[in-house]
């Protein structure tokens, strides 16, 4: 577990320091709920319900789906993932809708860890970054690609 929590780490890092320098600026939080599911070797799909709270104040709500394809084994009961957001300059409202694509990896026994560096939305200019790592409940193991479409809620 502890290499997998190393593995984690160094995913984001190298996410990180793959962003552009024009995305740099942080444009607030995005926390997303993520649906129970059940993964099948190549892949899984999971619905997210997320609140973004900008650095200038405001907050939206967004409605997504969570694509991962690569190996991706198990179940789990949902749970949380949080995000910073960072863009060329301060979003408007309904901005981070779109899509946005990436490296992911998880590992969950019992309890578990996962971390999911994106990058997309308007003009691929925004990216997802993990700020802390996902929490969630179940059995499972996974790593490849991921992918979130976001839609505003209005």
């Amino acid at each position: 577990m502890k290499k997998s929590i190393i593995a984690l780490g160094a995913l984001a890092l190298a996410a990180f320091a793959a962003a552009p320098a024009e995305a740099r600026v942080r444009a607030g939080m995005l926390t997303c709920q993520v649906s129970p599911g059940v993964s099948f070797i190549v892949g899984s799909q999971k619905t997210l319900d997320c609140r973004f709270k900008s650095a200038l104040g405001y907050s939206e709500r967004y409605a997504g789906r969570m694509t991962r394809v690569g190996l991706d084994v198990g179940f789990t009961t949902g749970g949380t993932i949080v995000w910073a957001v960072y863009a060329p300059s301060r979003p408007g409202p309904g901005a981070l809708a779109g899509g946005y694509a990436g490296a992911s990896a998880e590992a969950t026994v019992a309890g578990g860890l996962d971390a999911n560096a994106l990058f997309g939305g308007f003009q691929n200019s925004i990216a997802l970054q993990p700020l802390s790592v996902g929490v969630q409940q179940g059995l499972d193991v996974a790593a490849g690609v991921s992918s979130v479409e976001l839609d505003f809620v209005r």
